[in-house]
């Protein structure tokens, strides 16, 4: 993402006179920016049409003007004429240049804001409600519009039943008397509804498990037992729950999960009924030392990717920042990592690389070409530590390629699919015969071209999982055969589409509006039922007044996306490093592997049901601080990524700013008795 923000900050610049010349002021004493309405509908475009006035308020008939988008890329797009195309939720800041021959240029910002389109459904909480006389339950409506976006149009509630339950304007429902009613939430045209059953007061109810005992971050699933007043099992009882102390959370479903080590009293609430029972949590305790055991520094360039050959004795490590090579590095004695060759191609900078199951070619990203022809490059690594380049691919990806993913399967051939910097689509190229690829298919998401974005894939089981920046997580069938789709046609099975700017509404408050921010990673658990997603969040500018490693930090949160329903799927658990951002990241069984930018490297503790806010569970197992005073930037971390290496199981972690690192997780320490 790095290259697209710097090609972002150079089209913005201004012209500036040489050092020694002085312009005289623009006879432009202001622009003038119409329509002044800054709100537009994603989807929608507008043109503005722009004068340059005088003091005197008349138009100067010599000026030229010209815009950029200053700030919210990814968010919508302007051109020569002053066509704006708002392609996603956000806001975004254009600069208008007014410009006269002979004269400094005068420069104004319009700020704007793209808002979501009407509501088009409705999703509930629940699809039934069974509760007690005199219950109270609160009801979330999610209003979306039909590109997915989160409306902020407001819900209105009613009831069919209010005799038997009624319902207020927040969704606050109050069950009155035995019986049924159905509850309607409508926003614009979009209706939905939920039945809810009144039963009469119980008898008894109680809650179970009894008294459990666990670690912090452990989920127990809560349910309830109730009888009527004739002693009869009352089923299906939809309970109000709480919890205390509040250092953790419970859904309306009883699942609770407690954040610190203590006792928790839970409570389940059925009309005048209630059953408490007491929680014992002990720390999680997984901590464990970390041990460097070797070390590769880079100098020349900033470094990228690392992808391990299958063999387990060769890495490749990219390069970024003018980089136009990908080393190839004999890790046998991993405490002795060395270049033993390289690969250099025509580019800026390698980004992605990604080799073949069997180890024999090597697919590599192709990013700012000296001659445009970007797109991806395909090797020869049947000698491992000695790359060599067979073919190149740049038919329709000139734009440049930021990621990668080989699939392997013996209906539908090896195909690599990419990401398209210039149309924001995910194209696929055949790879049957390596020296000699082919076009195979394309996809993309159903909104404006301008300003779409894809960074990242992930490929399991014939599903991708593509990382669509302002679209969030797509999961496209390409051969998994359920929704009937192939490498050729890939079809859409689900989209996880959330609100970025309320997510991160602290780097607006601390930079101001427009800043970049997207979906960046997506990794779908081999042996479970989430997809881990991580945004890449940059400041809006630098701090002002600092330099180096204070100028600036990352942001970003990883969240857990419950897709057992992968038809709707469900942010269910997040992770937010302290101090630093979400990059790329690696699992392993229980163990989730993260490069988190300026907080460097991170392990922790994914076992288990996982709800809530994972950093606050402990569940970190081990952390290191990459900053080196050895590579291309000294004494700052900023680490990109991590592959773990089945052979060894160490932790093959790349730092932007200096290079290789080669990690060893230690075994728990022995307490001393």
């Amino acid at each position: 993402m790095i290259a697209h923000l710097s090609a972002l900050l150079l089209a913005s610049l201004q012209v500036v006179p040489q050092q020694g010349t002085t312009l005289p002021p623009s006879p432009v004493d202001r622009i003038e920016v119409s329509p002044r309405p800054r709100e537009i509908t994603a989807g929608d475009s507008v043109r503005l049409t722009v004068r340059a006035l005088d003091a005197q308020g008349k138009p100067v008939p010599n000026a030229t003007i010209r815009y950029a988008l200053r700030s919210g890329w990814g968010e919508a797009a302007i051109d020569s004429t002053g066509l704006l195309v708002a392609s996603s939720v956000g806001k975004p800041i254009v600069t208008i240049t007014a410009m006269v021959p002979g004269s400094a240029p005068k420069i104004e910002t319009v700020q704007l804001r793209t808002i979501p389109g009407a509501p088009a459904r409705i999703e509930l909480p629940a699809k039934r409600l069974t509760l007690v006389v005199g219950q109270s339950y609160q009801l979330v409506a999610g209003p979306f519009s039909r590109t997915n976006d989160r409306s902020t149009a407001a819900v209105k509630w009613s009831s069919g039943m209010p005799a038997a339950a009624r319902v207020d304007a927040n969704g606050f429902v109050t069950a009155v008397a035995p019986g049924k009613a159905v509850l309607t939430a409508s926003a614009g045209s979009a209706t939905a509804t939920i039945p809810v059953t009144v039963v009469s007061a119980l008898r008894a109810l109680s809650i179970s498990p009894s008294a459990p005992s666990v670690r912090q971050g452990d989920v127990v699933k809560f349910s309830v037992k109730a009888t009527d007043a004739s002693g009869r099992a009352v089923g299906g009882i939809t309970p109000t729950w709480t919890f205390a102390p509040g250092d953790g959370q419970i859904d309306a479903e009883g699942s609770f999960v407690a954040y610190r080590p203590g006792d928790y009293v839970v409570t389940a609430v059925g009309g005048a009924r209630s059953a408490s029972t007491v929680v014992h949590v002990t720390e999680r305790d997984v901590r464990r030392p970390v041990s460097v055991v070797g070390r590769l520094p880079r100098t020349a360039f900033p470094t990228s990717e690392v992808w391990l050959h299958p063999n387990g004795t060769v890495a490749y490590l990219g390069t970024h920042g003018g980089g136009d090579r990908v080393y190839a590095i004999d890790i046998s004695n991993p405490a002795s990592p060395r270049v033993v060759d390289s690969i250099v191609v025509n580019t800026r900078l390698v980004n992605d690389m990604q080799t073949t199951a069997d180890g024999n070619y090597m697919v590599l990203t192709r990013e700012g070409a000296a001659d445009r022809r970007n797109g991806i490059v395909i090797a020869d690594i049947h000698d491992p530590l000695h790359p060599k380049q067979i073919a190149d691919f740049t038919e329709g990806l000139t734009g440049g390629v930021h990621s990668v993913y080989l699939y392997e399967n013996p209906k539908f051939g090896r195909n690599v699919f990419v990401t398209n910097d210039g149309t924001g689509a995910i194209d696929v190229v055949n790879l049957d015969d390596p020296a000699h690829p082919k076009r195979a298919g394309s996809w993309k998401t159903d909104r404006p071209d301008a300003a779409r974005y894809v960074h990242d894939l992930d490929i399991v089981d014939g599903l991708l999982y593509a990382s669509y920046w302002n679209d969030g997580l797509i999961i496209l069938d390409i051969g998994n055969g359920k929704w009937g789709g192939t490498p050729s046609k890939p079809v859409l099975v689900s989209q996880f589409k959330y609100d970025l700017d309320s997510l991160y509404k602290e780097v607006e408050d601390v930079s101001g509006p427009g800043f970049a921010r997207g979906t960046h990673t997506a990794w779908r658990q081999r042996d479970g039922k989430y997809v881990f997603i991580g945004d890449e969040v940059y400041l809006n500018g630098e701090v002002k007044g600092a330099k180096d490693a204070s100028a600036g930090r990352m942001y970003g949160t990883l969240q857990v996306i419950d897709v057992s329903d992968i038809e709707h799927p469900k942010s269910v658990a997040w992770y937010t490093p302290e101090n630093g951002g979400v990059h790329n990241y690696w699992v392993v069984k229980d163990t989730l592997y993260m490069g988190a930018y300026d907080a460097g490297f991170h392990a922790f503790d994914i076992s288990g049901e996982l709800r809530g806010d994972l950093r606050a569970q402990n569940r970190e197992i081990a952390s290191l601080n990459t900053a080196d005073m050895t590579g291309n930037t000294a004494n700052h971390a900023f680490d990109w990524g991590v592959v773990v290496n089945p052979k060894d199981g160490l932790a093959y972690v790349n730092d932007f700013n200096n290079g290789l690192w080669i990690v060893r997780i230690e075994p728990k320490a022995k307490p001393v008795m």
